[in-house]
């Protein structure tokens, strides 16, 4: 496994330390809620979801979120990185995409999280001003087709709190994390998927 954290060796490790490095120390795997909205460039409310995340570093996750009022547990979506792809199922479009994760995870928030690259060769990483009691590190993808212009990730001590992303047609995306368990158990069961009966397929899988 390739650290997220700077190595010593190198001349990146000249790059101040952040609360992102400080957070990513040490952690194995990990385990949240929260509750995610989402505003147009105008400030509009678009939707609002809640959803769970597990993370087994590096480069698994699994990321299910659901409508706040779902009436139906067949709502929502989900994503599963299992080390080799990672799954995208739409359960109202009963649709799965299926994509190889060096592919799918290079220049994505799931990155920040699961480990699955060396942080400052994707991303520039700086320190933002302390604001509404936290801590505020700010990334920026260093790729072009990388699927959000910045993301903005607020810490409270060596817990994630906030996640503010940018999309480049100016939508914004705020996530509130809460019940944060570092280095929890998170089973590699979890970390797999397989599309259920039925649905539609968009990709082939590797591995």
């Amino acid at each position: 496994m390739a650290s997220l954290l700077l190595s010593l060796a190198t001349p990146a490790a000249l790059a101040a330390d952040t609360a992102l490095d400080r957070y990513l120390a040490g952690l194995v795997s990990l385990r949240a809620d929260f509750t995610q909205t989402l505003t147009d460039s105008r400030g509009r409310r678009l939707e609002s979801v809640q959803g769970t995340l597990a993370v087994l570093r590096p480069g698994r996750f699994r990321w299910d979120v659901r409508p706040v009022d779902a009436g139906s547990p067949d709502s929502g979506q989900l994503m599963v990185a299992d080390g080799r792809n990672v799954w995208f199922y739409d359960r109202d479009l009963e649709q799965v995409t299926v994509r190889p994760a060096g592919d799918a995870l290079t220049a994505t928030p799931a990155m920040l999280l699961s480990g699955a690259g060396d942080l400052r060769a994707s991303f520039e990483v700086a320190a933002a001003p302390r604001s509404q009691g936290l801590d505020w590190v700010r990334v920026r993808p260093r790729r072009t087709d990388a699927e959000f212009r910045e993301a903005r990730l607020g810490f409270e001590g060596v817990e994630l709190r906030r996640m503010e992303l940018d999309d480049r047609l100016g939508q914004k995306a705020v996530l509130i994390f809460t019940g944060g368990r570092r280095n929890t158990p998170v089973e590699a069961a979890e970390l797999r998927f397989t599309p259920p009966p039925g649905v539609d397929v968009i990709g082939k899988p590797v591995g």
